[in-house]
């Protein structure tokens, strides 16, 4: 599973390949993985919103790069929002369970 979400993150192109392995951990399991990837997702927000400074302060950040570290950040978002939409449709099967 943790495979599975390493390969759904949005990296940049000349990324390290050593990096897309999944960790070995003897505890936490899903919750490291659920706090990575929001890890990641704020740290897309932060690049976004830095490089759209940029443009919008006329520090000679290119246009292009502030727009896709914007979509790449809007991805990063929707993409946490539908684990969150599992997640709770997950419990909610759960809970409609009887025992």
């Amino acid at each position: 599973m943790n495979a599975a979400l390493t390969s759904l993150r949005i990296l940049p192109a000349d990324a390290d390949p050593a990096a897309l392995q999944p960790a070995t951990t003897s505890e936490g399991g899903f919750r490291d993985v659920l706090h990575s990837a929001l890890d990641d997702m704020h740290q897309l927000e932060g690049q976004a919103e830095a490089k759209v400074a940029g443009v919008i302060s006329g520090q000679g950040t290119d246009v292009h790069s502030a727009l896709i570290a914007v979509e790449k950040a809007d991805l990063s978002f929707q993409l946490m929002m539908q684990v969150r939409n599992k997640i709770v449709s997950a419990y909610e099967e759960i809970s409609r369970m009887q025992f």
